[in-house]
């Protein structure tokens, strides 16, 4: 069977197998932004990182809403690439010794993370779209909109001050 847990033979697998990876990313982004919060020590950024916290427990609940209304249990499968995004961003921040360059890089990562989950929303909504489930597509949909602010308000928090502060 390779990497997936069951096989995927139809767009509606592909597309739950996705929902499932996501929904497990969703799960250990909520246990990586609290060590993140700790390390923060720009209070914007702690702030920026506190409040997406609360949006991503809210999206694990539209998550769930999306199984529910697609008839299928909310469950996640192991997604390697949310995993390796954050041992990564780990690494960094055991590995940095300057608070503003910790900064710097806490955002980096932070970065990495809203990029990867806007291109899996994005894929989730073009095939909730193609099979129909238009309201699980209007429903992630809110949460893509959150994950696409999230991103901005983080480039414009590096831009305006964070990288200068670490240069």
């Amino acid at each position: 069977m390779g990497l997936f847990t069951t096989p995927i033979k139809t767009m509606d697998d592909l597309f739950t197998h996705m929902l499932q990876d996501i929904y497990y990313a969703e799960q250990q982004i909520t246990k990586a932004l609290p060590k993140m919060i700790d390390k923060a020590g720009e209070p914007q950024l702690k702030q920026s990182f506190e409040k997406h916290l609360r949006e991503t427990e809210g999206q694990i609940k539209r998550l769930d809403q999306a199984f529910e209304q697609l008839g299928k249990p909310a469950k996640g499968v192991e997604c390697a690439a949310i995993n390796g995004i954050i041992s990564e961003t780990k690494e960094i921040m055991s590995d940095v010794g300057d608070q503003k360059v910790l900064d710097a890089a806490l955002i980096a990562g932070a970065q990495a993370v809203e990029h990867y989950e806007i291109t899996r929303y994005g894929t989730i909504i073009a095939y909730a779209k193609q099979l129909g489930h238009d309201n699980v597509a209007t429903l992630l949909g809110q949460t893509l909109d959150e994950e696409r602010a999230t991103d901005k308000i983080l480039t414009d928090l590096a831009e305006a001050n964070v990288n200068r502060k670490a240069a």
